[in-house]
């Protein structure tokens, strides 16, 4: 049986140097990658918190405003048209 075609290419040359290979290397992650959007407020969260739907109302107007910018990047439209 052969090796070829059983895997996809990162795995199939991870199996050729599996020998040679000391440790692992997840330290080592993918550059490219986004954090995620961060909201912040002036007042410090508390599990008793008075102004709860302001906070959410907050976090729900941020995520639909990113979630707007992805449609509009996925449509082609230019900053100038939005």
């Amino acid at each position: 049986m052969s090796d070829d075609g059983l895997f996809p290419k990162p795995y199939q040359e991870f199996l050729k140097q599996r020998e040679e290979v000391k440790g692992y290397e997840f330290q080592h992650a993918p550059a490219g990658s986004a954090p995620p959007p961060v909201v912040t407020f002036r007042s410090k969260l508390r599990w008793w918190t008075w102004d709860r739907w302001r906070r959410m109302k907050t976090i729900r107007q941020e995520r639909d405003k990113f979630q707007q910018e992805i449609v509009q990047m996925r449509r082609g439209l230019s900053p100038r048209e939005r």
